[in-house]
């Protein structure tokens, strides 16, 4: 096996053992993690609404 596979597969089992270990603190950070990139998004929308209305 070459190491990008066994990387994936620590990350994966990382993932899942931190979400049945502890689901109010793995739901904490996907919701920040979707908050930050909803607020990106509106901040792109927002910088080419006002380039094409300028």
């Amino acid at each position: 096996m070459n190491m990008k596979k066994i990387l994936t597969w620590a990350g994966v089992a990382f993932l899942l053992f931190f979400l049945f270990s502890a689901p109010d603190q793995a739901s904490n950070v996907v919701n920040g993690i979707l908050g930050s990139l909803r607020g990106a998004a509106e901040a792109v929308i927002t910088f080419m609404q006002n380039l094409f209305t300028s």
